[in-house]
């Protein structure tokens, strides 16, 4: 009887730290300023890589390293991707004068320095294509899908822990629950703090979907491109439109 009293109140003890450890990992912090900023990008098949793709065409190259994660069966996202990067070193040519290293799917890269003088300004214009298993094929069973997730978060986890993002940005596709998860064990375990933004899907006018169901709680911004979304769910962001 005492020993399982002690197991219970050790178990009690445990469940409590981790409930603060999570609290301390999602409450919201004062941005700090910084020069570059590593980027973890999930993109998923169809209509979430073009969406994701049109966010990034915003942002500077100060997000850099850019991570792109993708299922290991998703060729299409790995050539939109790199058709993307491909454009954007080709509107911006003075990156091309600094260092610059560009990775294909399988690994294979070829990077270059040029002196630029007394000073030596570097700009990166750099990218990275990771996969790992996709965790829900279209009408795969949920009772299989809980498997493949775990799978899939098992091969996750070294690979976030490895890169350790400042930032993981996603919209939806079923391979970035294990992603975020992975990214938010990081800072539970005091690895790091990983900044988690999910971006629903414009396609998602009244209801979230299901990864931005499970990921409403874990993200430190969720944002939402419809106003019934943002009643439905207060603690959102709207900012209209954004893709």
């Amino acid at each position: 009887m005492g020993g399982t009293l002690i197991l219970a109140a050790a178990a009690g003890a445990v469940a409590v730290l981790l409930a603060v450890r999570l609290w301390v990992v999602l409450r919201p912090r004062a941005a700090v300023p910084r020069r570059s900023l590593s980027l973890l990008v999930v993109a998923g098949s169809g209509g979430h890589t073009t969406e994701i793709l049109r966010l990034l065409e915003n942002l500077s190259d100060a997000y850099c390293p850019r991570h792109y994660i993708i299922a290991d069966t998703d060729e299409m996202s790995a050539h939109k991707i790199n058709s993307f990067e491909g454009n954007r070193a080709d509107r911006n040519p003075s990156a091309m004068d600094h260092l610059g290293c560009w990775i294909n799917s399988k690994g294979e890269g070829q990077s270059k320095e040029r002196s630029l003088g007394a000073i030596a300004v570097i700009q990166f214009t750099e990218y990275y294509i990771h996969r790992i298993p996709r965790s829900r094929e279209v009408q795969q069973s949920w009772l299989s899908t809980v498997l493949t997730t775990l799978y899939s978060m098992w091969l996750s986890f070294p690979l976030t822990h490895r890169l350790k993002p400042d930032l993981v940005l996603c919209n939806g596709p079923g391979t970035c629950v294990p992603i975020c998860i992975s990214a938010l064990l990081l800072g539970i375990l005091g690895i790091k703090k990983v900044i988690i933004v999910y971006v629903e899907s414009i396609c998602r006018v009244e209801h979230l979907s299901l990864s931005g169901k499970i990921l409403f709680h874990l993200s430190d911004y969720f944002i939402v491109q419809w106003p019934t979304l943002k009643e439905k769910y207060p603690k959102s962001v709207y900012l209209g439109r954004i893709v």
